[in-house]
């Protein structure tokens, strides 16, 4: 069996698993159920697939998403792995075809859809030796939950049907009432649970309260303008506004298409198809959308309109930057929404949750502290910092004594007998001149006109801190009054004092420059060489019919125009470059780095010389992998790459006499082909790559 560890190099191409990936697998392979809640974007899949490669026998992957079972599935068999699906979505023949590589041990990696799964529980799928079960989207069998499925429920049956096969329920969204469920209802057996973090650093938070239409949709013009050929999403809340978005944005030259449930379900294919493939750069959908998409590259994500619950918002903001590259989020939002949503949660099922959640939504929308802390805290993570990379931390608010502002606005609320709501006060302290003060006889009132001073949207916005500082409340059922608590009337009374922030209008916040967080790959990009790689990776997409992001993601692109590797050391060497992918696409990245090379300066400092310096300090392959925090096998290329130049570096000391032979024997009858796959299958494994590369470069440089 081989360890997860090479699994994660040779396979995926990473040098390290993230924060608690390893722990996950261990306890899967001692055979326990686990439950892991992980965001999107998160790495949840790497979880089952390196247990699924470890096991002799099939792996079970249930998810209701069945677009993104195609996604996965084509992106474990560019990995070189044997996955297949079995959804509502192929032919007869095609079933049967799947059915038979199952039954005759060729698939490693299962997916069904939870109706598939059902039916054939008690068929074909009994006789399979499966070795684990991973429950994708686990949330959908809680009631609790915001995307309830019944089928999801009859899960618990397969369960008791498999009692020794580990079971692994995953999800990126569970509160803590929905956590317990999720457990019962899917049999789990003393599961660990995993919580990974939430906090997604990379996405920068900008939310924008009040804009008019117009100006919404010019600001959304000018913010996608900064972006040309980046992948985006905009999410709206009716069919209609997506249309009307769109139009708006297509008439301004835009690559953009919409997305609905009213639309028929080939079409939807369609465009979903086109966003994924880079036809389509930008889609605006209603909530509907993204739920099968597993497209690393989209940068931005915009909501049109106040997403129900922070559930929703977090992941639908998690579409975005899912390669771990800077990636923006704007939420507009006006109280029209809420008041819509109000209405919509008073004729639904559990409405006193809905409307629970919908409080949290606006009051996450409208503070005036730390957007990340406030969304995190949801989420049961608390952040000590300000994060730095939201609108509040980019323009913080500044304070002053509202208690006389305040005062003005309770005295108007008591004065017209709690009855009315923000505009008509607003109207009454600005001392407005219209038809329905004067029928109600509010210009005899003391407050008619004691903040004309103060303009409408200022007005509104002390309001609002008002009622999130729980001096008064909205009561939606009364037609949004206002009614006084007991904090606002000891306010009123001068009892008490409070604070109050100057507003921000939304066109004094700055179009936010991205900021470039430090990451991992960034060294001297060349952008040039970075648009010629998506070009070349496009094409291939192309001829070989699958998302260009599935072939290698922005993120390993962008280390490859960092680190311009030419050589198939050096190439393995860059994170998300796995063997399958070196033998299959290879040649043709290298071969376009090469024509850049001979034009290009040197980057400040090859990998290469880094490890070669630690080498000489006498540091063993193993400790420089420490230091270095890299693989040991990456250490093992840097070294025969740097022994190839003519370094010193005694190659010959770390492959002993025996195992060099056996590589020479296996690399004359494989006809001297240069490929380590070959050999290292010929040696039934037992001779690791990182000694196959080494050996193979000490026999040619000494023919």
């Amino acid at each position: 069996m081989h360890s997860p560890q090479t699994l994660l190099k040779n396979v995926f191409g990473y040098d390290a698993f993230r924060p608690l990936q390893q722990e996950i697998i261990e306890r899967t392979l001692a055979g326990k159920d686990s439950f892991v809640l992980m965001p999107t974007g998160g790495g949840k899949s790497m979880c089952f697939q390196i247990p699924a490669l470890c096991f002799q026998g099939i792996t079970i992957v249930v998810s209701p998403l069945i677009s993104l079972m195609k996604d996965q599935v084509q992106a474990l068999q560019a990995n070189g792995i044997k996955a297949d699906f079995f959804n509502s979505t192929i032919s007869p023949e095609e079933e049967n075809a799947v059915i038979n590589r199952a039954m005759n041990g060729e698939i490693k990696l299962l997916y069904l859809s939870p109706e598939k799964l059902i039916t054939v529980s008690d068929t074909w799928l009994k006789t399979l030796n499966i070795k684990l079960v991973a429950i994708d989207e686990a949330h959908c069998v809680s009631m609790w939950g915001h995307d309830f499925r019944p089928e999801y429920t009859q899960l618990k049956y397969f369960r008791k049907s498999l009692p020794n096969v580990p079971f692994m329920a995953l999800t990126a969204t569970a509160d803590k009432s929905a956590r317990a469920d999720i457990e019962n209802q899917l049999g789990l057996q003393n599961a660990k649970l995993f919580i990974s973090s939430f906090d997604r650093k990379n996405l920068s938070i900008d939310v924008r309260g009040q804009v008019p239409k117009k100006q919404k949709l010019e600001e959304i013009g000018r913010f996608i303008d900064r972006k040309k050929n980046e992948s985006g999403i905009i999410y709206c809340l009716s069919r209609k506004n997506t249309e009307e978005v769109a139009k708006f944005l297509k008439a301004h030259g835009h690559s953009v298409a919409f997305y609905h449930a009213g639309m028929d379900a080939e079409l939807r294919e369609r465009v979903q198809t086109d966003f994924i493939n880079d036809d389509t750069k930008i889609i605006v959908a209603t909530i509907a959308f993204g739920m099968g998409i597993d497209k690393s590259n989209v940068r931005w994500v915009i909501h049109y309109n106040l997403p129900k619950n922070l559930e929703g918002y977090y992941q639908e903001i998690g579409r975005a930057g899912r390669d771990g590259l800077p990636s923006e989020t704007r939420l507009y939002y006006n109280m029209r929404d809420f008041v819509l949503y109000s209405q919509f949660a008073d004729d639904g099922a559990n409405s006193a949750m809905q409307k629970d959640k919908l409080n949290r939504m606006l009051q996450f929308a409208e503070a005036k502290s730390c957007r990340r802390k406030i969304l995190l805290s949801y989420f049961g993570e608390h952040l000590t910092q300000d994060c730095g990379n939201c609108d509040v931390c980019d323009n913080p608010p500044k304070d002053f004594d509202g208690t006389i502002l305040a005062q003005k606005a309770l005295s108007g609320i008591a004065r017209m007998q709690e009855k009315e709501g923000i505009t008509m006060l607003i109207n009454v302290l600005r001392g407005s001149n219209n038809a329905e003060i004067h029928e109600a006889g509010y210009t005899q009132l003391k407050t008619y006109g004691v903040g004309k001073d103060v303009s409408f949207y200022n007005w509104r916005d002390y309001i609002i801190q008002l009622a999130n500082q729980g001096l008064i409340e909205i009561m939606y059922s009364e037609g949004s009054a206002l009614k006084i608590s007991p904090l606002g009337w000891k306010v009123l009374k001068g009892e008490r004092h409070i604070k109050l922030t100057f507003p921000v209008a939304p066109e004094e916040k700055k179009d936010r420059k991205q900021k470039v967080l430090k990451l991992a790959t960034e060294g001297e990009i060349n952008t040039d060489l970075f648009t010629e790689l998506k070009k070349l990776r496009y094409t291939i997409s192309r001829e070989e019919n699958m998302p260009a992001y599935i072939i290698f993601n922005d993120k390993t692109l962008k280390a490859m125009a960092t680190e311009m590797p030419v050589t198939e050391n050096e190439f393995l060497a860059i994170s998300g470059v796995g063997m399958n992918k070196m033998q299959q696409y290879g040649e043709d990245f290298m071969e376009m780095i090469r024509k850049f090379k001979s034009v290009a300066k040197p980057k400040k400092v090859p990998t290469t010389l880094e490890t070669f310096a630690l080498y000489q300090e006498g540091l063993s392959p193993h400790e420089i992998a420490a230091k270095r925090n890299i693989q040991v096998t990456t250490v093992y290329s840097h070294l025969s790459q740097l022994y190839t130049e003519g370094k010193a570096v005694d190659l010959e000391k770390m492959v002993d006499a025996a195992t060099l032979n056996k590589i020479r024997d296996a690399f004359n009858e494989l006809g001297r082909d240069i490929k380590l796959k070959p050999i290292y299958e010929k040696l039934e494994e037992t001779v690791s790559y990182g000694e196959i590369r080494m050996g193979l470069t000490i026999i040619l440089k000494n023919e």
